[in-house]
């Protein structure tokens, strides 16, 4: 079992702005630069502390875009958030995540507030994302090592999915500030920057970076586990842009999609390394 304390941040003096990135949050890019997951957590924990303090308990989250334009270096962050526009039915929040005064990442959230379902028929597709069955993946609500299916099915083995085949993921999000729970908000926010993952991990690892990431979600999660299935890919002159359909064991969520830039010289070679479920990496 993952020991309860992991987490992606502390809290810095207590200051409810302003966090410090554990270990965990950094990626295999560099030894100092933070992954997207860890990112699109701090800013959607922001975003809903900020409608928690505006008192609109009756929205929940619609769509979330992050855009990842500079490096995070794994140092503290000072996160701002701010209403752009409230009305009946909607709250747009904004959040900066600065670093030593420059602005590092922005996430924009769009919160709804939910009604009653329309009398018409409108199509949608006969075949939905699955869950791992039970008996394979246990549900859980700690932390663990991601599994993923391709051509291999479910397992945390990842050198057995280092393949050109469709792949899916299914993660239990670790809480992003420690010594507190983490909402399903959040844990589909963090999740949905593993789209690039899905979308572009391929013979020879992950050769793609993502400079943004925009999830839409017609429910919350139920509970902290979520899964994701690319479901297409557009790659030209070192641009890709990939979709995924984000679900959990209730059924679908919404998608997520993300551009990246092609990365080869700095590759994150997934058949390489092996996870143990309390965060640590290692080299096969």
């Amino acid at each position: 079992m993952a020991p309860v304390t992991l987490s992606f941040f502390t809290r810095r003096d207590d200051r409810a702005t302003e966090l410090v990135p554990r270990q965990l949050a950094c990626s295999m890019w560099s030894k100092d630069q933070m992954h997207g997951v860890a990112l699109s957590g701090a800013l959607a924990w922001a975003a809903e502390r900020r409608l928690a303090e505006a008192g609109r308990t009756d929205l929940r989250p619609a769509r979330w875009a992050v855009d990842l334009f500079r490096p995070a270096r794994m140092v503290p962050c000072t996160l701002s958030a701010e209403i752009e526009r409230e009305g009946r039915r909607i709250c747009l929040v904004d959040v900066i995540l600065s670093q030593d005064g420059e602005r590092v990442a922005r996430g924009t959230a769009t919160f709804l507030r939910p009604s009653e379902s329309t009398d018409g028929e409108v199509w949608e597709p006969a075949e939905r994302p699955q869950p791992p069955a039970p008996e394979v993946v246990p549900p859980s609500t700690v932390p663990r090592a991601p599994y993923v299916r391709s051509s291999a099915d479910w397992s945390q083995d990842f050198l057995a999915h280092q393949n050109a085949a469709r792949k899916a993921t299914w993660s239990t999000a670790v809480p992003v500030v420690a010594g507190e729970p983490v909402t399903g908000f959040q844990a589909a926010a963090a999740t949905a920057d593993g789209a690039s993952m899905v979308t572009n991990w391929g013979t020879r690892g992950i050769e793609y970076i993502n400079t943004d990431i925009t999830l839409t979600l017609a429910r919350e999660p139920e509970g902290v586990e979520i899964g994701l299935l690319a479901t297409d890919r557009v790659e030209h002159d070192g641009i890709a842009v990939g979709t995924a359909a984000v679900f959990d064991r209730r059924g679908p969520l919404g998608s997520v999609l993300v551009a990246a830039l092609a990365n080869a010289r700095r590759t994150v070679d997934l058949g390489s390394v092996t996870y143990t479920d309390d965060g640590r990496r290692s080299n096969r």
